[in-house]
């Protein structure tokens, strides 16, 4: 097992554990989505393939904004673990990697020109009896105040030690259709629980039942362009969409930077309706940023896009 620089030390010297969700992505922009069939197509864009899958979004969406972060996942001695690896020390993010045999994750994302996005995941990279060594888990989770963890399915079984640690935690549910059990565990595990409202007939209905079976004193559903909804203390309130600064580009991280920005708010000390805000600024940010990069707003500007946007809703 490998370990970067920024691994736990005595005491929570780490703000947030991300537990889950290495991996690379190879990007190819397509004329449209769906994707017509045919023999072939040529890219003039380029097929590129670089680190960040969604624990490596939320990993480097906190560090930008000066959260101590480690990251825990399972990586390969391959091309892609080597890129994954690169990222976290290049940003300066505490990387505990446990060998994976069978390689590092991968996906395919395609992306069309309105910044959609078609992702393929190859599942091939993670066996059945995946799981984190519990001295290492309970090591790191003991050291962190909080922990944001993807819903892998190693990440599953390392629910109840995180919880008996005592450390907070969230998670991102993505597309949850609100039906499938697979995503309970995760959703009732949680003191904050992501999700997006694409799937969901009944966004409220399903973010009141995730809150009153589970742990989660706040519940988050994103609407994309619409903005979000955020449940917290039994209100459901609806929070406006940021303008990004310049035009979309690609959707791919948005909802991980959202994340990544409430829990920088949470961690803070801000209330919930805050931290929604600079997850929306965040969210708005990663709109802009093309699908072949890993990048993230940073403090300074968060705090500047999120006041100036407070100022101009309040505005008579």
């Amino acid at each position: 097992m490998s370990r970067s620089a920024g691994s736990a030390r005595s005491g929570r010297d780490t703000d947030v554990l991300v537990l889950g969700g290495a991996g690379v992505d190879t990007i190819v922009y397509v004329p449209e989505l769906p994707l017509p069939y045919a023999d072939s197509y040529m890219i003039g864009s380029g097929i590129r393939t670089r680190a960040g899958q969604t624990g490596d979004f939320v990993a480097v969406g906190l560090a930008a904004l000066g959260l101590r972060t480690h990251h825990l996942d399972f990586l390969g001695d391959d091309p892609e673990g080597a890129l994954v690896r690169a990222l976290h020390r290049d940003r300066g993010i505490g990387l505990t990697a446990v060998p994976q045999p069978a390689g590092t994750k991968r996906a395919v994302n395609l992306v069309g020109p309105d910044g959609r996005r078609l992702s393929l995941y190859d599942t091939s990279r993670t066996g059945p009896d995946d799981r984190f060594p519990p001295s290492t888990l309970r090591a790191l989770a003991g050291a962190s105040r909080h922990a944001h963890v993807s819903i892998t399915q190693p990440c599953a079984h390392a629910l109840p030690a995180l919880r008996e640690t005592g450390v907070s935690i969230s998670t991102d549910l993505h597309d949850w259709d609100g039906e499938n059990p697979y995503h309970e565990a995760f959703a009732y595990a949680a003191d904050v629980v992501f999700l997006s409202a694409s799937n969901l007939t009944d966004p409220e209905a399903t973010m009141r039942r995730v809150a009153e079976r589970g742990r989660a004193d706040t519940v988050v559903a994103t609407v994309g362009a619409e903005g979000a909804y955020l449940l917290t203390e039994g209100e459901l309130t609806r929070i406006p969409a940021v303008p990004p600064p310049v035009p979309v580009v690609d959707s791919n991280g948005a909802g991980d930077a959202f994340a990544a920005a409430f829990l920088y708010g949470r961690l803070t000390g801000e209330p919930p309706q805050r931290c929604t805000l600079y997850g929306a600024v965040a969210g708005a940010h990663a709109c802009t940023v093309p699908a072949t990069a890993t990048d993230a707003i940073d403090r300074d500007e968060l705090l500047i896009r999120a006041a100036r946007w407070a100022a101009a809703i309040s505005a008579p």
